[in-house]
C-alpha cells in the first residue's frame, strides 16, 4: 500500500510527534511495509479457521486462600509521612 509523506505528518500531527526530514521518509517506508504485510494477511482464505478464544487451554494453578497478618498496624504507619488515630492521613482531593 502506497504511503505518502503527507499521511506521515498528518499521522504525526495527530500523535504529537514532530520529525525530521530524515525520520519522515524512515517513517514513511516503515508504515508502508507494515500495512503492505497487513494487506498480504487479508487476502489469506480463512474461511474454515475457527476463531480463537483463548491462546491455551491449561489450568491454573491454585491455592488455598488463607488470611494471614501480614503487618500490624504499627508497622504499617511506621513510614507514613502522616497518620492520625491509627490512619493514613493523606491531602484532601475535593
Amino acid at each position: 500500500m502506497k504511503v505518502t509523506r503527507e499521511d506521515v505528518l498528518h499521522c504525526a500531527k495527530l500523535t504529537h510527534i514532530q520529525l525530521s526530514e530524515e525520520e519522515v521518509e524512515a517513517m514513511r517506508q516503515s508504515m508502508e511495509s507494515i500495512l503492505t504485510r497487513a494487506q498480504h494477511l487479508s487476502e489469506l482464505d480463512l474461511s474454515n479457521v475457527q476463531p480463537i478464544t483463548e491462546a491455551m487451554k491449561m489450568k491454573l494453578p491454585r491455592r488455598p486462600d488463607e488470611i494471614e497478618r501480614a503487618f500490624t498496624q504499627a508497622q504499617a504507619l511506621a513510614n507514613a509521612p502522616d497518620s492520625v488515630d491509627g490512619q493514613f492521613r493523606v491531602p484532601k482531593v475535593l
